[in-house]
């Protein structure tokens, strides 16, 4: 499953947290899915299901930090709720460090934990995103040719035509064909745009660099 509603994942080991948790959260209107045993929602976890994680930081077989770690060594990002007591300052700021969306402190409120849940759903809906929209541009800059890269990166250091054509050793008509081939299968209709979808998935700007290109 990669789309669909959002899923809040919940984790503790004492079924009647679970319980009241998964009441509270399905009242307003959240599709729940509950575990008491860390191992079993390691190995069952789809990264690809939206949404977030409700985890309690102490547990016996695996803390709820353990579980960050797991995920992170993964590579999967979910957005994780940490419920804790109230005054562990260290686990919380580990926690945090690695990147853990909030801490809520036991008795957790009602609206607390209903604020908590929507603000990291909207987190993970927006990584998600970019995510898709990397991926989108990865695919188009993959059509690209090894000589049209060589322009692509000139182009998005501001070149003009002209000046791209001495760079490389071209003619001008050349290179306008290679432009207008890029912005084509870049989809966009001016270099502005295209800089503009480049600089969004910053994480592919280092494949605009030229690769080695055969004379």
């Amino acid at each position: 499953m990669s789309n669909g509603d959002p899923i809040v994942f919940l984790l503790d080991d004492e079924p009647g947290v679970l319980t009241v948790l998964g009441r509270v959260l399905g009242a307003n209107g959240f599709a729940v899915r509950a575990w008491t045993s860390a191992s079993e929602f390691l190995n069952a976890h789809d990264a690809r299901i939206p949404g977030c994680l409700i985890a309690d930081v102490r547990m016996p077989q695996m803390s709820g930090l353990e579980v960050q770690r797991v995920l992170l060594a993964r590579g999967i990002d979910r957005p994780i709720i940490f419920i804790t007591q109230q005054g562990d300052v260290r686990t919380t700021v580990l926690g945090m460090k690695a990147g853990a969306f909030t801490f809520l402190v036991k008795p957790v409120q009602r609206g607390e934990l209903i604020g908590a849940v929507r603000e990291a759903i909207t987190k993970d809906a927006t990584r998600r995103a970019h995510h898709r929209e990397r991926a989108d541009i990865s695919a188009r800059l993959a059509r690209l040719t090894a000589r049209e890269r060589e322009v692509l990166h000139l182009l998005t250091t501001g070149m003009l035509n002209k000046q791209i054509a001495a760079e490389l050793g071209a003619a001008e008509k050349t290179i306008k064909t290679h432009r207008k081939r890029i912005l084509e299968k870049m989809d966009v209709r001016t270099a502005t745009a295209l800089v503009g979808l480049l600089y969004r998935g910053t994480s592919q700007r280092v494949a605009v660099q030229p690769q080695p290109h055969a004379a």
